[in-house]
């Protein structure tokens, strides 16, 4: 059975592409960055088909695409439009499902809604990213605490880039979360290492 699963982080930078054609390339599945804000010429759709070896995976347009590397609510009102959630749609495929998210759960699409809201919007399991960095505990733990609340369901988590098992054990025994996996820090970001850090991850 095809899966569907938006890939959120626990901020902005922690490595959610990366995640993304990790993942992406281990289930061989199709690949939606819904709102893309800024970089248009280095999207992050770009970046994941650059880093895919299957012929199977489709990369979908994204619904946004916004001129200015800001928050998606900043980027689209210097662009003249406004952001709806009804104009979302996830696309129709047989195949599994990656849905990149921008930035964390808290990040405004406009006045009134959030990447959160985005999320229940779509309906889909949660995959949070998480990197480990001084602060990356609290953060990880609002942004489960936040999902949770929201009876949004959550798959596991990730955790990106270098290891920090205290921290890890901490997040994983306070919340009960799955643990997907780690994704080791990536020296060249090629397609080799997408495919041999898919090794790593529990699916």
């Amino acid at each position: 059975m095809a899966e569907k699963y938006f890939i959120t982080g626990i901020g902005t930078g922690i490595g959610k592409t990366i995640a993304s054609a990790v993942i992406t390339e281990k289930l061989k599945a199709d690949y939606w960055k819904p709102i893309q804000s800024g970089d248009l010429a280095q999207s992050d759709s770009l970046a994941v088909k650059s880093l895919i070896s299957n012929s199977i995976t489709n990369i979908y347009p994204e619904t946004y695409r916004l001129n200015n590397p800001l928050s998606p609510h900043l980027s689209a009102k210097l662009d003249g439009i406004q952001i709806e959630l009804d104009q979302f749609k996830l696309p129709k495929t047989e195949n599994h499902l990656i849905v990149e998210g921008a930035g964390g759960l808290m990040v405004p699409l406009n006045d009134k809604e959030l990447i959160l809201d985005l999320i229940k919007y779509l309906a889909i399991e949660v995959i949070i990213v998480s990197q480990n960095y001084l602060g990356s505990i609290n953060h990880t733990l609002l942004t489960i605490n936040t999902l949770k609340q929201h009876q949004i369901a959550i798959k596991g988590i990730i955790f990106n880039g270098e290891e920090n098992l205290e921290s890890q054990d901490y997040i994983l025994k306070y919340t009960g979360i799955t643990n997907l996996g780690n994704i080791p820090v990536l020296k060249s970001i090629s397609k080799s290492e997408v495919l041999l850090a898919g090794l790593n991850l529990n699916f």
